[in-house]
């Protein structure tokens, strides 16, 4: 085995480091499991807010805006981690406000409202910008022939970190019901599990990852000229054409995840009336079918080529949108959600790596700033576009799954136009020019 990550990681990377950054994406995915998908959302609308005709729409809101401030920053953010050699400094201010704000939300209650959407938007805020700095990393400890491996295998343990947070939440909930508490006493303390989870599983991230990118400028550089490299960067993204055309097939088909993401359960209830018992069993089974799609297309992915593993998960999610469509009963229901996690898990993984490849070496957080944007402007548009669809429909569920799947057919079309070999020469080129700007004396 250490023979074989011998040819997957770069020459200066342990695989006590490999295992330090993995374990990052199992600390994290405890917040989206349990915050965003499975427990807390619907807390929030039923009990925080009262089940009032606003509470979906605050709940939509409030996690839009957390997204929208990320598209704003995340740029900005990767420009002057790249500059100051910042990106585990950052990721260690954007851990700790996500598990502070994530304990706060103990605090939700009816009274709370307002306290409970502040914290929402900021655990989710920091939440998604330490996604974009911990992706930054791995073309730092993977080869490049190995990029889909090692996303993989980082991605998949992050669902089990998922399965993990979940299982605590679980356990601890069935006891709390069974000691006759109610979800207004047992709920908030499952914040304060998740928030616990995500700080200890990040500590080897912060102990053994290490920073290798090198300051190119003083620490004194001002805050505007970080928006100035922003801006020339964005600019000049056209010549990336590779990379250009992957952040718009991203729009569209995360566009169609984040909705899968953000409205199974709602689907399940409302076009297939799932119990809440049901639902959880179905977050459970998904989880663990995600982690087997990350960990099997990630080395599926070195294999056949990046481009096409990432137009295999596309048909995979086209196939499992239709067959949820056509569900009308459970089993058909079940195999349509399983397909759909091994896709997510794939798509999911697939994406980050390939950003590695079309990336500047010099440019890594920089350039996933902007893969984040894409990704973040897909968690409010798709989403969106299926409440919308649902109130224009008069609440069909069903049309509104069949508008998601054709994001999916976009991304699968604007995918054929994409040349991964072509996007790692002109990465590799910009980034020779930009050493020599920088050492003329080399």
């Amino acid at each position: 085995m250490s023979l074989h990550l011998k040819t997957v990681l770069r020459p200066d990377v342990s695989p006590r480091e490999l295992w330090a950054w993995a374990m990052y994406d199992f600390a994290n995915s405890g917040y989206t499991t349990v915050v965003i998908t499975a427990l807390f959302n619907a807390y929030f609308v039923t009990m925080v807010a009262g089940d009032a005709a606003w509470a979906t729409l605050a709940w939509t809101a409030s996690l839009s805006v957390s997204h929208a401030l990320i598209v704003v920053s995340g740029p900005l953010l990767g420009a002057w981690a790249d500059h100051h050699a910042a990106k585990k400094r950052l990721l260690a201010i954007t851990t700790a406000g996500c598990v502070l704000f994530t304990a706060l939300l103990y605090f939700a209650q009816p009274e709370t409202l307002w306290l409970a959407i502040g914290c929402v938007i900021a655990s989710n805020f920091f939440f998604g910008s330490g996604e974009n700095l911990i992706a930054a990393f791995l073309p730092e400890i993977s080869r490049t022939r190995a990029l889909g491996r090692v996303s993989g295998w980082g991605w998949s343990l992050g669902y089990l970190g998922g399965l993990t947070t979940l299982g605590l939440c679980l356990l601890y909930v069935m006891w709390a019901a069974a000691q006759g508490r109610t979800p207004d006493r047992f709920v908030p303390v499952t914040m304060l599990i998740t928030a616990a989870v995500f700080a200890l599983a990040s500590l080897p991230t912060f102990l053994f990852l290490r920073e290798r990118a090198v300051p190119r400028i003083n620490q004194s550089t001002r805050v505007r000229d970080a928006w100035s490299e922003v801006w020339r960067i964005w600019r000049r993204l056209h010549r990336f054409t590779d990379l250009r055309r992957f952040l718009l097939c991203s729009l569209f088909y995360q566009a169609g995840i984040q909705a899968v993401i953000a409205l199974t359960a709602i689907y399940a209830v409302e076009a297939m009336q799932f119990t809440t018992q049901r639902i959880l069993l179905l977050v459970l089974a998904v989880n663990i079918t995600a982690a087997l799609g990350a960990f099997l297309f990630g080395h599926l992915q070195d294999r056949i080529g990046h481009v096409p593993a990432i137009a295999l998960t596309l048909a995979g999610w086209i196939m499992a949108i239709l067959l949820a469509w056509a569900a009308r009963k459970p089993a058909l229901f079940w195999a349509a959600a399983n397909l759909a996690g091994i896709c997510l898990g794939a798509s999911q993984s697939a994406g980050r790596a390939f950003v590695g490849v079309l990336t500047p070496p010099s440019r890594l957080a920089e350039f996933y700033g902007f893969w984040g944007l894409a990704v973040k402007l897909s968690a409010i548009a798709g989403p969106l576009t299926y409440g919308l669809t649902t109130w224009l429909t008069n609440g069909d569920h069903r049309r509104a799954l069949l508008l998601t799947g054709s994001y999916f057919v976009i991304g699968l079309i604007l995918l054929t136009n994409i040349r991964a070999k072509r996007g790692r020469r002109t990465a590799l080129r910009a980034d020779r020019r930009v050493v020599k700007a920088l050492c003329p004396e080399k």
